[in-house]
């Protein structure tokens, strides 16, 4: 009967280490479930960039608003029959 209940409780132990240490057992369940949170939070902010720029892809396609703006804005564009100023200031030495 010694025999059996070794033999029963090194089982058990072998059982707890492959459980919790052994290859799919919860430590490494822990480490993957932490990179899964970390993954999707780089995926979340990633869609909403995403998202971002298929607004702005829009407004480009269906709006001359957008476009008028970007082209005033990046490449300093001014419309037929406007006057454009520019003010510099002088510098104290």
């Amino acid at each position: 009967m010694r025999i059996f209940a070794l033999t029963l409780i090194a089982i058990l132990g072998w059982l707890q280490y492959t459980l919790w240490l052994g290859k799919n057992g919860i430590a490494e369940f822990n480490a993957v479930s932490d990179e899964i949170q970390v993954q999707q939070q780089v995926n979340a902010s990633l869609q909403n960039r995403n998202n971002e720029m298929f607004a702005e892809i829009d407004d480009l396609r269906q709006g001359l608003d957008a476009i008028e703006e970007r082209a005033r804005h990046e490449l300093g564009l001014v419309k037929e029959g406007e006057t454009f100023y520019r003010l510099i200031g002088e510098e104290i030495h």
